[in-house]
């Protein structure tokens, strides 16, 4: 029977069209996007966790950039540590040429002074972004951050590697710090050991005995030095493990997330392919659905 009220081909055919229609829509959004999950609709689950470890992947990024700013700290402060040793190490050897009698102290002293002076501008120089880890307050302590954690219960932290600084003589400062500025009485080159200490050190009136008793302090400084370098050096070296670290994990992760929501592009280019040729079969289908009614007005001639 055929009806011009109800045109069940023509019902059925535009079914068809609109079925095709939306999953063409589909596979073009996957193919612009290159994603096969670009909302929760598609996939909950996977659209949550993708979420939450996008953000993750965004947090790594900013320990990233916060690694970087410590490192630049620790490097500033081993850098002024390595010339404060060869400074210091240029004073021994005056000592060692103040020992023979007949070299002139007052001439000596002055070429110390001179290396003094140097020390101080050292430490006052080694600052980076306003923080100094070589002339500061005794109980003070400073602190990179070093990981981003997200704990098995959801919850997230940042880990923080803390430096405390001591202002003593075998301490980890070359001078101590009051208010901002240099305290010459304190630290590794301040701290006065015996009579003397290597920044206030004057050998202008010295006995060769004196001498030999300055040259064990300076070699105790220079020995407090040494240990304060390897002390910022394994703080470099946990640094550099975790940016390396971090740099991985990210990865990581983008690829995880990526094997959730990323499309196959070789897969939704046949879809899409496949999908035009059915939505111009369905198109033409609904068009000779349609013109079936038309049919029926040769009846009436």
């Amino acid at each position: 029977m055929t009806s011009i009220n109800t045109n069940n081909s023509a019902m059925a055919a535009l079914q068809t069209l609109r079925s095709i229609s939306s999953n063409l829509q589909d596979t073009q959004n996957a193919v612009s996007s290159g994603l096969r999950i670009s909302k929760a609709s598609d996939n909950a689950a996977y659209w949550s966790i993708s979420t939450s470890m996008k953000s993750d992947d965004s947090a790594l990024g900013a320990v990233s950039d916060a690694l970087g700013l410590g490192a630049a700290k620790v490097d500033t402060a081993s850098t002024a540590v390595t010339s404060a040793i060869d400074v210091v190490g240029q004073i021994k050897d005056k000592l060692v040429t103040a020992m023979e009698g007949s070299v002139d102290k007052d001439a000596v002293q002055e070429e110390i002074g001179q290396l003094q002076a140097q020390l101080s501008s050292v430490a006052q120089s080694a600052s980076f972004n306003g923080e100094n880890w070589v002339m500061a307050a005794s109980g003070d302590s400073a602190s990179v951050v070093s990981s981003f954690i997200r704990g098995s219960n959801g919850t997230v932290s940042v880990s923080t590697t803390s430096y405390a600084f001591d202002t003593g003589a075998t301490g980890n400062v070359l001078f101590g710090s009051n208010s901002g500025t240099i305290d010459t009485t304190s630290g590794i080159l301040g701290t006065v050991t015996g009579s003397y200490s290597v920044f206030s050190l004057d050998i202008s009136s010295m006995t060769s005995g004196q001498i030999s008793s300055a040259l064990d302090m300076v070699q105790t400084a220079l020995n407090a030095l040494t240990s304060m370098g390897s002390k910022l050096g394994s703080i470099s070296s946990r640094i550099d493990l975790q940016t390396s670290f971090a740099s991985s994990l990210s990865d990581s992760i983008q690829s995880g997330v990526g094997k959730l929501v990323d499309a196959d592009m070789e897969e939704e280019s046949s879809k899409l392919s496949a999908l035009q040729t059915q939505q111009q079969l369905a198109i033409q289908s609904l068009s000779i659905a349609n013109s079936s009614s038309q049919s029926i007005l040769s009846l009436f001639r």
